[in-house]
């Protein structure tokens, strides 16, 4: 593999640019002593009630990860991949979300040996996830639209329902025999042939997968307990500020929050996730600055949720794999 130490360091100052200019813009729009005001006397109970049932979350995710690799056949103490999702979660905050992924499938590799599997894993677990976020988005927001009478929010239940068709579609493609196999073509050029092996290993990782319906469906079903968990986190953190967003709210705009910090722009979702925030809830007519001191709320959590990772990272670091 080509490292490109130069390319990787201004690539990461982009991002910091952007995460820095898009705080900025985020704080020019609102009133910051408003906003200070109501960080200082946020009630601290309710806010260790949302960083606690962050944790739960975590560990609610690593459960989703063992049903999926348990459909593989890989069996995996539970102990063992709390850790990996920690370091998962641990270095989102420095790369985009699919960094997290990269680190937690090489954590899972280097303890089976089983490359092809735990990337697969890793991918059907991502996609079970997105899955299960646009399907409770899609369903939220045609509640809020046609029971609730918000016609304004109609553009947020076709985002929700478009993001919803094309992650469907693409996995029916990944779990599809023929469907791999004509993209399997496309290794057979000169240029694409060096990679045909690890193809072919990926291909024959996700047979596993293949009419296992019922891990599939069992693992959707504990990726909703999942987004429950988070929903949560931020009600306790409006809560503990006032209360201004609705349980509603945040079950419509918490889902395509976590898709629009998918995107790979900024370091650790800084700035998107502040800028998203009073974005989505001022659609449900919430105060600039109550969503954008969530959003720190929430990114605090984040982070402090997630320094179990680095722990666990950093006494992981030097030791062979098992």
């Amino acid at each position: 593999m080509r490292i490109h130490p130069v390319r990787d360091k201004l690539t990461t100052l982009l991002k910091l640019l952007i995460s820095l200019a898009l705080i900025a813009w985020a704080f020019s729009r609102v009133d910051l002593t408003q906003v200070g005001a109501q960080l200082r006397t946020a009630n601290l109970w309710l806010f260790g009630a949302g960083l606690a049932t962050y944790l739960v979350a975590i560990g609610v995710n690593a459960v989703k990860w063992q049903l999926l690799l348990a459909a593989q056949g890989v069996t995996i103490p539970f102990a063992a991949l709390l850790r990996f999702q920690f370091v998962g979660f641990f270095f989102n905050n420095f790369l985009p979300q699919v960094g997290g992924d990269v680190m937690r499938g090489y954590g899972l590799a280097r303890y089976t040996d089983r490359t092809a599997d735990a990337a697969v894993s890793v991918i059907v677990d991502r996609v079970v996830g997105l899955i299960a976020y646009t399907s409770t988005a899609a369903v939220a927001a045609f509640v809020t639209v046609t029971l609730g009478g918000h016609g304004e929010l109609r553009g947020v239940e076709w985002v929700a329902v478009a993001a919803l068709t094309v992650l469907a579609a693409g996995f029916g493609v990944l779990l599809s025999r023929r469907l791999r196999g004509l993209i399997g073509r496309l290794f057979a050029l000169r240029f694409l042939s060096v990679l045909a092996p690890a193809w072919d290993r990926v291909s024959d990782a996700f047979n596993a997968y293949r009419f296992r319906y019922g891990a599939l469906a069992r693992a959707f079903g504990v990726a909703l307990l999942g987004i429950a968990c988070t929903t949560l986190v931020n009600w306790f953190l409006s809560q503990a500020m006032g209360g201004l967003m609705s349980l509603a709210a945040i079950t419509l705009f918490n889902p395509l929050i976590a898709l629009v910090l998918m995107i790979p722009v900024s370091i650790g979702g800084l700035g998107v996730n502040q800028t998203a925030y009073p974005f989505f809830y001022g659609l449900a007519g919430v105060s600039t600055g109550h969503a954008l001191a969530v959003s720190l709320l929430m990114q605090a959590v984040i982070i402090l949720g997630s320094l179990p990772g680095g722990v666990f990272w950093l006494r992981g670091r030097g030791k062979p794999a098992p």
